[in-house]
């Protein structure tokens, strides 16, 4: 079974957080793509909408939206997802994983685009004491 580090952006208020997810809930990311939503409830968020905006496998490897399949694949980049240049038209050799979330991927970076009822913090039982 995978288990995976969902991180959870809220725009509204530029908070993030880290949540688990083993088991059933995990199975509900496999085979999902970026830019996907899935239901907050596989996180503990019942209510909320989540978009599946990136990710990165065992190794750290990052996903890219432009590349099909969860498998890795190494291309030629001149900048984003992966690698940043140091300046103009410098191109690199990069290794990356696909788009679609697998038993591979390690950690999951979603946000929030639909609200539930209650706040993030209230479904997290989380404390002002901490």
């Amino acid at each position: 079974m995978a288990d995976f580090t969902v991180v959870v952006a809220d725009p509204e208020n530029g908070e993030t957080r880290q949540l688990d997810a083993e088991g059933q809930d995990a199975n509900r990311f496999i085979g999902r793509d970026i830019g996907d939503e899935v239901e907050g409830s596989a996180v503990g968020l019942d209510g909320y909408t989540l978009e599946l905006t990136g990710g990165s496998d065992t190794a750290g490897r990052p996903m890219r939206a432009d590349v099909r399949g969860p498998n890795l694949t190494t291309l030629l980049s001149d900048g984003g997802t992966g690698y940043e240049p140091s300046r103009p038209g410098e191109r690199r050799r990069v290794t990356v994983r696909g788009r679609e979330v697998s038993e591979d991927t390690r950690q999951i970076n979603a946000k929030i685009v639909e609200r539930g009822d209650e706040s993030v913090a209230d479904l997290l039982d989380e404390s002002d004491d901490e």
